[in-house]
Parts: structure tokens; C-alpha cells; sequence
């Protein structure tokens, strides 16, 4: 069974399910997330949706570059969790299905190219607070060994 975070199941719903990848990415204590201006301004763990016959380790790759323009060198998946959200940006009731990897930041090629990105270092203890999504945090504190 995958945990479930966020936003209560809405009854008559309909969800459309999203399979997306996403990295933790850790240089020693430092985090690099993706701050997201809009549709709400929040921190994130880079990633996003895997494309149609896309093999989700290329999705992880492609997305962390979009969102913050690193190259990252994956170590080895974490785990997963579901999601129930609407998705204002595609118009879309999804379900979430959020796979989370540990991966090294390599090399910074430029700023992001995904529009309404930056690239943001915090310490990855504040990760724990300020990323805006519960599974993100909940995956971060278990890396970490905090609950």
C-alpha cells in the first residue's frame, strides 16, 4: 500500500492518475529545491510528470534540469506516495502517484528553463518546514531519521 498526503479524496470525483518522478537532492546538509511562483508561490522537490513512454529516470533527469538547471547524478530510489489534487496549470483532478529519489547535484548548466522556476539552496533541515507538500517533507524526514 502507498501512504496517501494532502487533500481529502473529494466523493464523485473523477482523478486522472499522474505517475511523476522526484529527487531529493543533497550536497552534505544543503538542499536544492524549485521554488514555483504560481498557481501558489511554495517550495518543491524538483520533478514532475513522466511523458508517455518516457522511462522515469530520463522524466527525473529532464525535470530536475527544467526546474533548476543541474545535472544530477541519481543514487537510488526512496519511495513513493499518492497525491489527490487539482492541477490548475493542465485543468486536471489528479492522482498523484509520487516516486521519490535521492540524487546528487553535479554541475549548474544555467538558470532554469521552465518558466516560474528558480533554483533554491537551503539546509536540508528547513526542507522539513518549508517545502509545501506533505509527502515531500515526509520523505525528507525519514532520509533524514527525523518523524
Amino acid at each position: 500500500m502507498i501512504r496517501r498526503y494532502g487533500e481529502q479524496v473529494k466523493q464523485g470525483q473523477r482523478y486522472r492518475r499522474r505517475p511523476g518522478v522526484y529527487a531529493i537532492l543533497l550536497d552534505g546538509d544543503e538542499l536544492l529545491a524549485t521554488h514555483q511562483a504560481a498557481p501558489v508561490p511554495e517550495y518543491q522537490l524538483p520533478g514532475g510528470g513522466i511523458d508517455a513512454g518516457e522511462h522515469p529516470v530520463a522524466a527525473l533527469h529532464r525535470e530536475v534540469f527544467e526546474e533548476t538547471g543541474w545535472r544530477i547524478a541519481v543514487q537510488r530510489r526512496l519511495g513513493a506516495f499518492r497525491r489527490f489534487t487539482y492541477m490548475p496549470e493542465y485543468d486536471l483532478w489528479a492522482e498523484k502517484l509520487c516516486t521519490i529519489y535521492l540524487a546528487r547535484p553535479v554541475r549548474r548548466h544555467g538558470p532554469p528553463t521552465e518558466a516560474g522556476h528558480s533554483a533554491v539552496w537551503m539546509p536540508a533541515v528547513a526542507g522539513l518546514e518549508l517545502l509545501g507538500n506533505a509527502g515531500d517533507r515526509a520523505m525528507l524526514a525519514r532520509l533524514l531519521g527525523r518523524r
